[in-house]
């Protein structure tokens, strides 16, 4: 009964292969699908015949189609043999025996005959395996990044230690397809029917992907930060997210060699949230003073202040406020440091108007009594 079986299983299943088949892109993909394999359109709006066809095997002649943004990567028992990356038609041409076709013009022995007897002598399935995978070449998007505790890294521009719990996404690139299969898809995913998903949660070699960019965080954001083509500035990484991407994409090549090793690369990213520990927002407060009061726009700033310390003291203390705060002034440099426009030139020393005028102030003020300014009146107008 076995031998029948088998005998039965290799004409049966030589016949079905020697239809030519049509391959491409299966139906239902996420957009976050990395590597999958080319399925047959064995039948097609009821037309197709090709529904008995070997899994693993393409026929001579079977066309396979590559759509944009995808390569095509063709295996020989387990072996990669070919990879295309542009997209267009191709046909299928294999020297294995399996493969032949009389509808491909390798006459009538070599596809039926000895193909029955070889797959007679493997119980009646083919000894050979043809698989055509297509892999993205696009960027896969939604690949996620968080950390549950604060991250610390040494920041050029506070000059200290600062630390941050942060989220946020980023997009991966395949940049050597082949590289990546043989280095990092696991055999799982090397046959039909699967689907390498770097959202998957399921997926164990993706979950050690996110691992090692966690792992990589606190590294990439002290090359991103203490970067002076960057302007030092660890505020401006929720608005650069190529910049912010490139020092992570360089963290996680120094330490796990994504590109070097596994054909992958971060393109860009996207953070979400970044919250700062207590000590590091108490910090870009001071920095944020510091700027506000910086240059031209400090100085107009500090003149308001002081202009509104003189109309309070004025209030409250009168003449003697401000004599008060005329003392201030000059213990700290005087008020007359700050950048001020530009005042008409004093008048001469020996004016008497400006005598006169300068002792009234001074009776108004208090420094002087009515008999010192009557004196003082007498001598300016030479009396």
């Amino acid at each position: 009964m076995g031998l029948v079986q088998a005998v039965k299983g290799a004409v049966g299943g030589v016949l079905a292969d020697q239809w030519k088949d049509f391959y491409t892109v299966p139906a239902g993909l996420p957009a976050t699908a990395a590597l999958f394999a080319a399925v047959p359109q064995g039948t097609n709006a009821g037309r197709g015949s090709n529904t008995k066809g070997s899994s693993n095997i393409i026929t001579n002649g079977s066309k396979i189609v590559v759509p944009e943004g995808y390569g095509l990567l063709l295996m020989q028992d387990g072996k990669v043999t070919a990879f295309v990356a542009e997209a267009g038609g191709y046909e299928w041409r294999s020297d294995d025996i399996n493969s032949q076709s009389i509808f491909a013009g390798d006459g009538i022995v070599s596809p039926l005959i000895k193909q029955s007897w070889e797959r007679f002598k493997f119980g009646g399935q083919p000894g050979s395996q043809q698989l055509a995978f297509f892999v993205s070449l696009k960027e896969l998007p939604d690949n996620r990044f968080g950390t549950q505790s604060e991250i610390y890294w040494d920041d050029g521009f506070l000059n200290t230690q600062v630390g941050a719990v942060t989220r946020g996404s980023y997009t991966m690139k395949i940049i050597d397809p082949i590289l990546f299969v043989k280095n990092f898809v696991p055999a799982t995913y090397l046959q039909p029917g699967q689907v390498f998903d770097f959202t998957d949660i399921d997926n164990a070699a993706a979950s050690q992907l996110f691992n090692e960019v966690v792992g990589s965080l606190a590294p990439a954001f002290s090359l991103y930060t203490n970067d002076p083509g960057k302007g030092n500035r660890i505020t401006k990484l929720q608005q650069d997210s190529i910049g912010f991407a490139k020092s992570l994409s360089a963290a996680v090549e120094h330490a796990y060699q994504w590109s070097s090793d596994r054909g992958l690369a971060i393109v860009k990213t996207a953070i979400i949230s970044i919250e700062y520990d207590a000590n590091t927002k108490e910090l870009l407060k001071t920095v944020q003073r510091a700027d506000a009061l910086a240059g031209s726009r400090g100085n107009s700033n500090l003149q308001a202040s002081v202009a509104a310390g003189m109309q309070a003291a004025g209030e409250n203390g009168g003449a003697a406020g401000l004599v008060g705060l005329g003392m201030a002034g000059g213990m700290m440099g005087g008020i007359g440091n700050l950048q001020q426009p530009a005042a008409p030139a004093a008048p001469a020393a020996d004016d008497p108007i400006a005598k006169l005028k300068k002792a009234k102030e001074m009776l108004d003020m208090g420094l002087i009594t009515q008999a010192d300014y009557d004196a003082a009146k007498a001598k300016a107008l030479g009396l």
